[in-house]
């Protein structure tokens, strides 16, 4: 997991020295928005419209957060109006490539080699790590966002107007709990397995890894009670647990050490 420095790539890892042997991931840079009618959303500028074919995604199919675009780009029957090309699974050190094998799809915009150079694209003098999901704007030629949390939102509800599939992920009515579990889901087990597995000192390691069975322990009573987290209509929240859990045991348990438990440990988890 390299960075570019002004433009320039850098085979770098995190410098978890610096942090105390904690693992920092880094808030995402492009923070548009994009919006039925191209006003300006939460964040970042205004110009973003709704439209079949302008976007394009960049993903990868090993990525949890990339992941969880897909799905609600399925769910909202987004398929034929986002074009998706995805990165190879191997991260070597250029990063995330278009080196062909299985599954990969090339890149028919610029026809990068590297997923850093479509970063390139939008900015030549980028800082900062280059990862995955991106949104893509064809028309105005740069990254719309790359956090994968709002392009989720984004795709939730922005195209409803101009054929969308029907469906509400974050209703209103669950907006502020679904908000408050997914900050403690974020925190606890989408990045929480990661704060883990790339921690450098014992003692960081142990702290990130009991908080993340403890919140695994609380979601398993809860999913006890109910079908889904907040109750029997599935949400965003959902999503956003469902690509770390899918990946823990293959993966998060022996890979970055998560290994208190297995997910087939919690059944209603696991279920």
């Amino acid at each position: 997991m390299g960075l570019l420095i002004d433009g320039q790539w850098h085979d770098q890892w995190y410098d978890t020295a610096s942090t105390g042997g904690r693992f920092v991931r880094g808030d995402a840079p492009f923070r548009n928005w994009i919006t039925p009618d191209g006003a300006a959303g939460p964040s970042g500028a205004s110009g973003f419209r709704a439209e079949p074919g302008r976007y394009h995604l960049y993903v990868s199919l090993a990525c949890p957060w990339a992941n969880r675009v897909l799905i609600m780009r399925v769910l909202k029957g987004l398929e034929s109006m986002i074009g998706v090309s995805v990165v190879n699974p191997y991260m070597g050190e250029h990063g995330w490539t278009f080196t062909p094998g299985p599954g990969v799809v090339a890149d028919p915009v610029g026809q990068a080699d590297y997923l850093y150079q479509v970063y390139r694209r939008a900015r030549r003098d980028y800082t900062g790590r280059v990862t995955v999901p991106v949104l893509w704007d064809l028309k105005r030629n740069t990254i719309v966002n790359n956090e994968s949390a709002e392009i989720m939102r984004m795709l939730n509800s922005a195209f409803d107007t101009v054929g969308a599939k029907a469906g509400d992920y974050t209703p209103a009515d669950l907006l502020p709990r679904i908000d408050a579990i997914n900050g403690e889901i974020y925190d606890a087990v989408n990045n929480g397995v990661y704060k883990a597995g790339f921690a450098t000192t014992q003692a960081v390691y142990e702290q990130e890894v009991r908080k993340l069975f403890a919140t695994l322990d609380r979601l398993e009573i809860l999913l006890g009670r109910q079908r889904y987290l907040l109750g029997d209509r599935v949400t965003e929240a959902d999503w956003r647990l469902f690509t770390t859990l899918i990946r823990f045991d293959t993966v998060y348990h022996g890979h970055f050490k998560c290994n208190l438990k297995r997910l087939v440990d919690y059944p209603n988890l696991w279920s």
